[in-house]
């Protein structure tokens, strides 16, 4: 009975953990090729060409060149975590990646020199980007720590947002709103025979 429980455990884990794999499969290819054609279109928007050109499709072209690029990288550098069989912050998968990548698209940029040029460009820049952002990353989620909060109880009493201590605005207990109550209704008493009294 104990082992048949314990393999169920196991196969809820590992579906988990597939879950898991799947998800974050989708926010490190999908979500940066997003955010790249986001960033292309407000280059476009700033680039020397939108007066000859026209805003809407310099901004276009800008956006779908981003997400193109963006994609090759990311797709590349997943394929070479899948086949190394390495985490997601492992940095030789970026630049693996990013000069398969930078091979492919610069081959059919400019031929063999720019396949090389390229290639070089995609590895740095590329393993940058996921080296800056695995800092990053550590540095974003203490801070969300501090902010939401840790343990049930807490989230609990403050709600899901725990303002600082020198914030403004502050999230009241119970007795604290008990005692406001109690302070508004004793100033709208006197405010009232005060109306009385001029009247």
């Amino acid at each position: 009975m104990a082992s048949s429980s314990s393999s169920f455990t196991s196969t809820r884990t590992t579906t988990s953990q597939e879950d898991r794999k799947r998800l974050s499969w989708k926010e490190r290819i999908f979500a940066p090729t997003l955010i790249a054609g986001v960033v292309g279109g407000g280059v476009g928007l700033l680039s020397k060409h939108r007066p000859t050109l026209g805003a809407a499709n310099v901004s276009a072209t800008y956006a779908a060149n981003f997400s193109i690029v963006t994609a090759s990288y990311c797709g590349a550098r997943e394929f070479v975590r899948a086949t190394r069989a390495s985490g997601p912050d492992d940095l030789l998968n970026s630049a693996i990646g990013g000069f398969a990548s930078g091979a492919l698209l610069g081959r059919l940029q400019g031929g063999q020199v720019g396949a090389i040029k390229y290639s070089v460009i995609f590895a740095i820049v590329g393993t940058s980007i996921d080296f800056a952002t695995l800092q990053l990353s550590s540095h974003l989620d203490k801070y969300r720590e501090s902010m939401v909060g840790g343990n049930v109880k807490s989230e609990q009493k403050t709600g899901w947002l725990r303002l600082p201590e020198w914030s403004p605005i502050q999230v009241l207990d119970e007795e604290a709103l008990a005692a406001k109550r109690a302070r508004e209704e004793q100033l709208y008493g006197q405010r009232t025979i005060g109306n009385l009294e001029k009247e």
